[in-house]
């Protein structure tokens, strides 16, 4: 099994920043997929930013130029850079990672609220 440990959440002014980090640890081999999803009250999850183990990435329209993903292999880690965050982005931010050699291959962490006060 996998284990996903969030870290990073808070409360910001908008216009501020905050770094997102989680952590992979357990059965792991290689991790194919890692990324950032969120959830707003009242609304469907979305996701944020995701980020491929060769580098691709795909964010979000709402958020392209102000957010950036990033990841550290050695450490099963994926990080989320926030810039110039608003209201709109306050949210709980969910970790996933996808490992295809292990079922089930998605795994999800525990959630981190976030919230941008105007």
């Amino acid at each position: 099994q996998v284990q996903l440990v969030e870290s990073g959440g808070g409360l910001v002014q908008a216009g501020g920043s905050l770094r997102l980090s989680c952590a992979a640890s357990g059965s792991i081999f290689s991790i194919n997929v890692m990324g950032w999803y969120r959830q707003a009250p009242g609304k469907q999850r979305e996701l944020v930013a995701v980020m491929a183990s060769g580098g691709n990435t795909n964010y979000a329209d709402s958020v392209k130029g102000r957010f950036i993903i990033s990841r550290d292999n050695a450490k099963n880690t994926v990080y989320l850079q926030m810039n110039s965050l608003k209201p709109e982005d306050t949210a709980v931010y969910y970790c996933k990672v996808v490992i295809w050699n292990l079922r089930p291959p998605d795994y999800w962490g525990q959630g981190t609220q976030v919230t941008v006060s105007s």
